[in-house]
Parts: C-alpha cells; sequence; structure tokens
C-alpha cells in the first residue's frame, strides 16, 4: 500500500505519547510540579499530534466527528473513542496532580488502560484486514502494543524496563516481518480467486484491464524492491532498538537517553513506513501486480 505521510506520522508519535501517558498514569516517574508539566506535555503533544495527523488522510477532514458514531462495528470509531477518553482522564489526572499536588492514583490506571486501549484499537484497525495477509494477524496488535510500552518507558525515562521491552518489541518485530514475507501466498488468494476464473482453467495477467492509473493503484498496489526493504528493516532495527538498548546501558550517561529517544523515533518510523509500504493488498492481484 502507499505509505501515506500522515498516517506514518500518526502511527509513531501516537504511539509513542499513549505509551508515556500510559506510565504516567501508573505513577512512573512519580513526579510532581512543574517537572510532571514537562512529561505530561509531552505525551499530550504526542498523542494529540498524531491524532490530528491522521485527519490529514481522510478525504473530508471535516467529517472526522463523524467516526465516533460507528463505535458498534468500527475500529477505527473505538479508536476515536478510547482516545478521547483517555485524553480526558489523563488530562484530569495530570491538572491534579500538577496544580493541586493530588494523586488519584485509581484515576492514572483507569487512564493507564484506556491508553492502551486506544493503541489497541489502532491496531485492529489494521489486524481486522483479510485483504492485506500481511496485518491480518495476532502479532499486529503485539507489535503496536510492545513499540509503544517500549518507547514510553523509555522516555518516561524507566531506563530498567526499556532494557527489557525494547529487546521484546524487536523480537516481535523480526517475527512480524518474517510471517509477513509468506503471508499472501498462505493465504489461499491467487489470480484465480481474485478474478473469479479459477474453475475454467490456469489464470494469469495478458494484458491490465485499463492503460491509466486509478484509486486502486496509487493507494493499495505500492511496491517496495525487496533489496530496498531489507535495508530499511536493518536501519529500523538498528536505529530503533539495538543503538537504543546500548546506549542504555552505558552506566551513568543519562544525557544519552535523549539521543537514545531521537534513534528509537527514526527507527520506528522507518518500520511504520514498512508497515505500509509492504503491505500486499489482495486488490493487486487483479491487476497482475503480485
Amino acid at each position: 500500500m502507499h505509505p501515506a505521510p500522515s498516517v506514518i506520522v500518526f502511527t509513531t508519535l501516537s504511539g509513542l505519547g499513549f505509551g508515556l501517558l500510559f506510565f504516567l498514569g501508573l505513577g512512573l516517574p512519580d513526579v510532581s510540579g512543574w517537572v510532571a508539566f514537562v512529561f505530561f506535555a509531552m505525551g499530550f503533544g504526542l498523542a494529540v499530534g498524531g491524532l490530528l495527523a491522521s485527519t490529514f488522510h481522510l478525504g473530508h477532514p471535516e467529517r472526522a466527528i463523524k467516526a465516533f458514531s460507528q463505535w458498534r462495528s468500527s475500529w477505527l470509531s473505538r479508536e476515536g473513542v478510547a482516545a478521547v477518553a483517555a485524553l480526558l482522564v489523563m488530562g484530569l489526572y495530570a491538572a491534579l496532580l500538577i496544580f493541586l499536588d493530588v494523586k488519584l492514583a485509581p484515576l492514572g490506571w483507569i487512564g493507564a488502560v484506556l491508553c492502551l486501549a486506544t493503541v489497541y484499537a489502532t491496531s485492529m484497525i489494521y489486524a481486522q484486514l483479510s485483504t492485506v495477509p500481511r496485518w491480518k494477524t495476532a502479532l499486529t496488535p503485539a507489535l503496536l502494543l510492545s513499540i509503544s510500552l517500549a518507547g514510553g518507558a523509555l522516555l518516561a525515562g524507566q531506563l530498567a524496563l526499556a532494557k527489557i521491552l525494547l529487546p521484546i518489541a524487536a523480537v516481535i518485530q523480526v517475527i512480524w516481518w518474517v510471517r509477513g514475507d509468506t503471508a499472501l501466498k498462505q493465504s489461499g488468494t491467487d489470480m484465480a480467486s481474485a478474478t473469479g476464473l479459477g474453475n475454467i482453467g490456469s489464470v494469469r495477467a495478458f494484458e491490465p484491464p485499463h492503460t491509466g492509473t486509478n484509486y486502486l493503484l496509487r493507494e493499495l498496489v505500492f511496491e517496495v524492491g525487496r533489496k530496498h526493504a531489507v535495508k530499511l528493516r536493518a536501519i529500523a532495527l538498528v536505529l530503533g532498538f539495538v543503538l537504543p538498548v546500548l546506549l542504555i546501558l552505558i552506566p551513568f550517561a543519562h544525557a544519552l537517553a535523549l539521543v537514545a529517544i531521537v534513534l528509537h523515533l527514526m527507527g520506528i518510523a522507518a518500520s511504520r513506513w514498512l508497515f505500509f509500504a509492504e503491505a500486499e493488498h489482495v486488490v493487486g492481484l487483479y491487476y497482475g501486480k503480485r
């Protein structure tokens, strides 16, 4: 699929933001006053900034409010409801903590759960799609949640947790890539089933359905070269996971945690680009693109 910049920004920033808010809801780090303000400002800035970026991918951003009404059947709507609930609860928790020095732990716990629910709902937007076999797996929620938690721990200064969560996320990422490389073939969907002509013999592409491009080809039949993908995977793995872990393992070098955060953000952005660029929508079979 065509990797839209707005969706890459959304999934990268919002995941990190809600991951940070999750730990803040648990009281990690245990901060108050202006220090708490800085941490919460970062969390809200990343989460809200990512959500706003996602609206640019909508055909009619002004109608985004209508998405909230479909929460019974739409994971996109559930994501919106969960995000608003999480931000409202965490906003109240943060206000009490910052301005009144009142820490309502149960309120923070509720907010933390809602933050994870938001990331899970985001992941299910993709994991539910049978038309993209690479996404249609329980590994997709596991991937987005693990990266959100790892990045959140890193940004929250919970380096002991980050040392554990980053390698876990890296392993899930590699497994997700390996499984995804054969997902389309193993799905059983091919040109015969895509065209509905398999019952009359072997099906192959003679010429495209039309000579020009269209929306489906622009948005759903993006192809990335194998060599290019391998290089980007290496970059994502090294920047997003390996280097951050190595940096925070250095004793008494907490200043390097900022460098680790920046590298992690760059690596996850590369991973997110591949998440969409390598997504093989089955509609490509109809056009002979797979």
